[in-house]
């Protein structure tokens, strides 16, 4: 797995062990970066169930202004100290070694919002609809923003009719999905 744009372009990165993190695959993250390429240029990015820190690290090679890393196993935020140092991107980003529900409680507390939230969570497990409801509840997302979900195929988002989001395009691919949410017609 590597860089594949920007400024830390062709960098090897270093992945966890283990069959708890699935890598996004550089053909994937090459797809999502070609779909968002124009609204990652100094947006605030943040990168939830990091694994490796690839995607966060993607946009900050790509002109990310910012990037927050959110994971809680140990090994990967070593991989993510690791492959920031590594790319020499550090200084731009900022790890948060807690859960995800933590963190987003912590971003509301200090005020903060996000232009891109990238979520990748453990697969098939219910996460898309509580993480989403708690960006919504704490008003994470800049009215200009997007969420983007990789998920197994078979995932329903139908919970987004009861949100201010609305599904504004899905990229499928063999055994999962990138979805794109963004506000919609219901925000006031």
């Amino acid at each position: 797995m590597r860089v594949i744009a920007g400024k830390a372009r062709r960098i090897n990165l270093i992945t966890p062990k283990g069959l708890e993190v699935r890598p996004t695959t550089d053909r994937t993250k090459e797809t999502l970066f070609n779909i968002i390429n124009v609204d990652v240029y100094d947006s605030r990015f943040l990168d939830m169930f990091s694994g490796s820190g690839a995607i966060g690290i993607e946009a900050l090679s790509r002109g990310a202004g910012s990037a927050a890393f959110v994971e809680k196993s140990i090994d990967s935020l070593k991989c993510i100290k690791d492959n920031l140092e590594k790319t020499k991107l550090s200084d731009m980003a900022k790890i948060y070694k807690i859960d995800v529900i933590h963190a987003l409680n912590k971003f509301y507390t200090n005020n903060e919002k996000f232009d891109i939230i990238f979520m990748d969570p453990p697969y098939d497990k219910g996460w898309e609809s509580k993480v989403i409801s708690l960006i919504e509840q704490n008003d994470l997302l800049d009215r200009d923003g997007m969420i983007i979900c990789e998920s197994s195929i078979g995932t329903t988002f139908d919970f987004i009719d009861d949100t201010k989001y609305e599904i504004s395009k899905e990229k499928l691919f063999r055994t999962n999905k990138f979805t794109f949410i963004k506000y919609g017609h219901k925000v006031d």
